[in-house]
This record gives structure tokens, sequence and C-alpha cells, in this order.
């Protein structure tokens, strides 16, 4: 069969699978199904940000300390400290390399200090710069401060303008 591209929405009762054909044997093979419950078994990660999701993993920093790539990489740090915390991101380079980065790749970073007992900080490191909204707005955009207890969880977006070099805003 031949591509085909759609203009405008393209719907189905039944769900879309993906599948790949074996040139030899002709045995299809389903790669992903889209439908009320997604499934993927081929799955590449090349490029590949995932955001606003259940996080199976997270990562814990309890203690002033520099974040990892993989560690921010997670998409959820949560901390438990007694004690005032500083999260220091890692540089663009370190991050933008552990998620394929390029211009245009983003990334949603949530902080959970709900069990801490004092505030967590954020700071940006090098290749990394507060948005003109976070420059302009520090109380809102630009508040890096994260309160301890059950108003203790915060989003950050990191957007990258080049493969090393990201720009960063909290949203929530």
């Amino acid at each position: 069969m031949a591509n085909t591209t759609f203009n405008g929405p393209v719907r189905s009762q039944n769900g879309f699978q993906s599948i790949t054909t074996n040139s030899t044997t002709g045995a299809v093979t389903v790669d992903a199904t889209f439908g009320a419950t997604t499934s993927v078994t081929n799955l590449t990660t090349t490029n590949l940000v995932f955001t606003d999701q259940n996080h199976p993993t997270t990562a814990a920093i309890n203690a002033t300390a520099t974040a990892t790539a993989a560690e921010v990489a997670t998409g959820y740090i949560t901390s438990t400290s007694a004690a005032p915390t500083t999260i220091t991101l890692p540089t663009g380079t370190s991050l933008g390399a552990a998620i394929s980065a390029v211009k245009g790749t983003f990334l949603d970073l949530y902080v959970d200090n709900t069990a801490g007992a004092s505030t967590v900080t954020i700071a940006v490191a090098t290749n990394g710069i507060l948005s003109s909204a976070a420059a302009d707005t520090p109380g809102s955009f630009g508040d890096l401060t994260i309160a301890s207890g059950a108003t203790g969880l915060a989003r950050f977006t990191i957007m990258f303008s080049s493969a090393t070099a990201y720009v960063f805003t909290r949203t929530a």
C-alpha cells in the first residue's frame, strides 16, 4: 500500500497499529498500538523526551548538590530535607547530551518538596539562563524557591536554544 497523507484529523473507533513486515518471511510485527490503552513494543529513543506523564523513575536530592543530567532527565526530583537545600541544574552541555537535545527540545521538570521540612531552591548552571519571563517577573515565572509541605510542588520548563544551552522558566 502506498503512503497516504491526510489534511485534518484521522479517526478510528478501534485504535491504530504501527507495524513492520519482514521482507523475507512476510511476518507482520505490531510495533505500537494507539488507542484507549497505548502500548509500544519497539521504541528507539533518539530525540525523545517524555513530559507530562507519570514518572516511572524519580531522583531524590535531599541535600545541597548539583543534580546530574540523568537525575534531571527523569523529569521528577523529590526532596525530603529538613534543612534548606539548593539544587543546581547540570550544565546545558551535559543535560543536552543526556536527552539528545537539539534546538527546540523541551523538558518539564517537576520538583516535589511535599515531604520536606524546609525550602528547596533551584539554581541554573553554565549554559542555562532564566527566560525573559523569569527575569521580568521573579515572583512567579522566576520563583526558584519551592516551599515545603502541602504546597511544595513546582513545575519548570527547560527549553533548549541549541544542543548545549537551555532557557529555564517556572511554569507552575
